[in-house]
């Protein structure tokens, strides 16, 4: 495949992973069942400092991506910015529009299929192999630095995230445990599958 245009093909999927991921999460964390474990922190941020979702996203990420890079540099990457950039605009965007229903059981559909759009659009960008996002990055760069298991540092950041999150005000919740359960097996199979469909190779 040509060069230009398989960086062409992968910066779309990002772009495109982005926004479908930045919807998900939306439409999930809005169902009033809570929100995924770094939602929740975002939620904390925005109703402490008085600042919208989208912007309590992007200064998290900001902050990660700082030290993701001088902890460990490699793991940043142009798709890592860009994928910050679009999906904390997106997320702003869609919290404005999304509407819900008088019915718990509905709205818990809704959560459920917001965590569905959410992975799928997460697994879309990681197929992308442009750089990890910036939880991510701040994952293996610890896990990388100290010779730990990657899921032990990420079940401690969860941990952490989500204490912080609900100290400052932000809500713990269904949502918070679907999302764990979920994501990962979601993630790995829209990510394996893209791949396969677009012919994209480990970069």
């Amino acid at each position: 495949m040509d060069k230009k245009l398989d960086i062409t093909k992968r910066i779309m999927l990002i772009v495109v992973g982005s926004v479908i991921a930045a919807y998900g999460i939306t439409l999930a964390m809005y169902a009033g069942f809570g929100g995924a474990t770094l939602a929740v922190l975002w939620q904390g941020l925005s109703a402490s400092f008085h600042i919208s979702i989208g912007w309590a996203s992007f200064l998290v990420a900001i902050a990660m991506i700082i030290f993701s890079f001088f902890y460990d540099k490699s793991q940043i990457h142009v798709g890592t910015i860009i994928y910050q950039i679009i999906y904390s605009f997106f997320v702003d965007v869609f919290a404005k529009l999304h509407v819900y229903s008088h019915s718990v059981w509905l709205n818990l559909l809704i959560m459920l299929l917001g965590i569905v759009i959410f992975s799928a659009g997460t697994g879309m960008y990681a197929a992308a192999d442009l750089g990890r996002g910036s939880y991510e990055a701040m994952t293996f760069s610890i896990a990388s630095k100290h010779h730990w298991q990657v899921k032990f540092v990420r079940m401690a950041l969860d941990i952490t995230m989500v204490v912080c999150g609900v100290l400052l005000g932000g809500q713990f919740g269904i949502c918070t445990i679907i999302t764990v359960i979920l994501s990962g097996p979601i993630i790995q199979f829209t990510l394996e599958k893209t791949q396969q469909l677009l012919k994209l190779n480990k970069k």
